[in-house]
């Protein structure tokens, strides 16, 4: 498929304008949180544990990771991308967490881009995914774009983020989002990796992770509401009063990470068994190991942050890796303070309590 330049080097120029909003601007919601705050953990001042004997590691989609940890799409398509995408995967690398990478669909549009995010040889071992809007399975994208960003990354798994309302505030937004329930599910049967649906920050309910998991989804990322608000990132993009105006509006729009991990995981109970055990990523407003803690002990498989390694990357290298050892830490401390060895313990062991 060969889009008009023009197209690409719109593409490519918001992706350097979300870098450079992200980074510069306050894009954080403002009245809506994650709501990771209103639950706390059982303190235990007698842990019976050795600190050195906690074990975070997991396995996500069939690969170990040494921490439940995942750097969230960001970003691609620019230089300045590349250098924060070669970042990220060598940190990534050096502690076996999963990675993401921005949407790619600049790299269809402009192949010469498509390097900035071929991460693979810095990241050999490394839990990777693909990524392209879903909504573009609308606008002339199909399997074979599919296939083609999962082979510039040679990636695990293809992620498919799910963003109407951000659609609807972005100067020339796509925003037919019609039938494309049905468009995932041929999609899934056709790919021979898992497809992830992902929000970008709006959080996915209950309802639709079961149209999601029905359709073939193999693994669901809640992004909820409470971090980066992608309706004031394009309120920053806007090219009219309209547009500038919705994002204001829209601010704080959106389901709390904690709101959606509950609830879907609460469908097990209530006749939809499959969603007990489906693969889950918590990611929307975490900031910190405390938050990834909590997240897990919810229901969620493992966490996604994006703002915090995206600050990091624009600084250095070390700096990411310094951010990945602060998070580590946290969620063992967590695990030492609750008397519990493992996630599963962690899970398990009943002391998250939510605050009435």
């Amino acid at each position: 498929m060969n889009a008009p330049t023009n197209i690409s080097a719109q593409t490519q120029n918001r992706k350097a304008d979300h870098i450079r909003i992200c980074l510069e601007e306050d894009v954080q919601c403002d009245q809506i949180t994650n709501g990771l705050e209103r639950y706390r953990f059982t303190h235990s001042c007698l842990p019976e544990l050795n600190y050195n004997d906690i074990d975070i590691s997991t396995t996500f989609l069939g690969k170990h990771l040494d921490a439940p940890l995942l750097i969230s799409s960001m970003t691609g398509g620019t230089e300045q991308a590349r250098i924060i995408n070669q970042r990220l995967a060598q940190v990534a690398q050096h502690y076996k967490i999963a990675m993401g990478v921005g949407s790619q669909r600049v790299a269809v549009e402009k192949p010469q881009v498509a390097d900035t995010f071929a991460v693979r040889k810095y990241a050999p071992d490394v839990l990777l995914f693909a990524n392209l809007g879903a909504v573009q399975l609308n606008y002339k994208y199909g399997l074979d774009e599919c296939l083609r960003v999962i082979d510039i990354l040679e990636a695990d798994a293809l992620i498919l983020h799910i963003n109407p309302l951000q659609e609807c505030i972005q100067p020339k937004g796509d925003t037919n989002f019609q039938g494309l329930i049905d468009k995932i599910s041929k999609l899934c049967s056709k790919l021979s990796v898992p497809v992830i649906a992902k929000e970008v920050g709006n959080g996915i309910s209950a309802a639709i992770a079961q149209k999601l998991i029905a359709a073939g989804v193999a693994a669901i990322d809640v992004a909820g509401a409470g971090g980066t608000s992608w309706a004031k990132v394009e309120s920053e993009r806007a090219e009219s009063p309209l547009q500038r105006r919705l994002g204001k509006t829209f601010a704080d729009w959106g389901l709390p990470t904690a709101e959606c991990i509950t609830t879907i995981r609460a469908m097990s109970t209530t006749g939809y068994a499959y969603a007990k055990d489906v693969p889950l990523i918590a990611s929307g407003g975490l900031r910190h190991g405390l938050d990834v803690a909590t997240a897990i002990a919810l229901g969620a498989d493992i966490a996604g942050l994006a703002m915090p390694f995206l600050q990091a990357a624009a600084t250095s290298e070390t700096a990411v890796a310094e951010l990945a050892e602060v998070l580590i830490a946290e969620i063992t401390t967590v695990l030492f303070c609750t008397g519990n060895t493992t996630l599963y313990q962690l899970k398990h062991s009943g002391s998250l309590q939510r605050i009435e």
